[in-house]
């Protein structure tokens, strides 16, 4: 489970990496829009964010992302989730990606970097991504 009521440091600090890596999918092709902010926050919410506390959230992933060096930095904890919650990210990063009606060589690679390292099936990969695409078409 992604969440352990028993651990709310924990809870943040995973909901922070998961805020960071849709953040960094979102700037990749250098458009951080509006659109993609909603995606964000709707999936932290989904994800069990704190409502009252969703824009601290925001600003302390921004943080993460900006000093991050690698996208090993985000994707340490989240390789660890369970299967569902990790689709859920999945999901919202092709949504992120796609918000714009299109996907650029730099976001395509990074989600082909994203399957190997969340250790999700490229099939798996490419349904997601169809859904996602016919969705915003």
């Amino acid at each position: 489970m992604f969440f352990n009521k028993e651990d709310k440091n924990t809870n943040q600090t995973n909901l922070v990496k998961v805020g960071a890596l849709l953040i960094h999918a979102a700037k990749i092709d250098e458009n951080y829009s509006v659109e993609e902010e909603k995606i964000i926050k709707h999936t932290l919410l989904n994800l069990g964010a704190d409502e009252a506390y969703l824009d601290n959230l925001i600003t302390e992933a921004q943080k993460y992302e900006k000093n991050a060096n690698q996208i090993l930095d985000f994707t340490r904890e989240v390789k660890n989730l369970e299967d569902d919650d990790k689709i859920k990210i999945i999901k919202s990063l092709w949504k992120i990606i796609y918000s714009n009606k299109d996907a650029d060589i730099y976001e395509t690679n990074l989600m082909r970097r994203l399957a190997g390292l969340l250790y999700i099936d490229s099939k798996i990969m490419g349904d997601i991504k169809e859904e996602i695409k016919k969705e915003n078409l």
